[in-house]
């Protein structure tokens, strides 16, 4: 079988084509993600630490991925890029999707009360809080 050929370009001019502008704003929004995220005070651990593990594992996952194409490793790795190009953006699509279903059900708890059996009314996210989920949600 004759090595796959690469079709997308090397160096600056990968950021020229469409996949290259993907994962740049994936860097671009990934890290908008974990700064929106780290800037609550986390009322669930649990689906907003799934939330950060997606977005710092994307973002530096994306940063590989550019640098293979910025500094040519990809001529020089027999691998089918295209493909691999489909699959990485096909997979960070798969989980930053989900990331976004578990931040925006935590956005949705913004009325609950954080503690059921008490009279006081403190909410789970507080008003800024709730600003800053629903956009990281987005």
């Amino acid at each position: 079988f004759p090595p796959p050929r690469v079709t997308l370009p090397s160096g600056l001019e990968i950021l020229r084509t469409f996949s290259g502008a993907v994962i740049f704003l994936e860097i671009l929004f990934g890290t908008i993600v974990w700064i929106l995220v780290a800037s609550t005070q986390i009322p669930l651990p649990l689906l907003q630490g799934w939330v950060m593990f997606v977005a710092v594992t994307a973002w530096f996952l994306s940063i590989v991925f550019l640098s293979v194409f910025l500094f040519g490793y990809a001529n020089r790795i027999a691998l089918n890029w295209n493909q691999a190009d489909f699959i990485f953006h096909g997979a960070t699509f798969v989980f930053y999707f989900g990331a976004f279903l578990l931040q925006a059900a935590t956005t949705s708890l913004h009325y609950f009360p954080r503690k059921f059996n008490s009279t006081t009314q403190d909410r789970i996210l507080s008003g800024r809080e709730y600003n800053i989920s629903i956009a990281a949600s987005v």
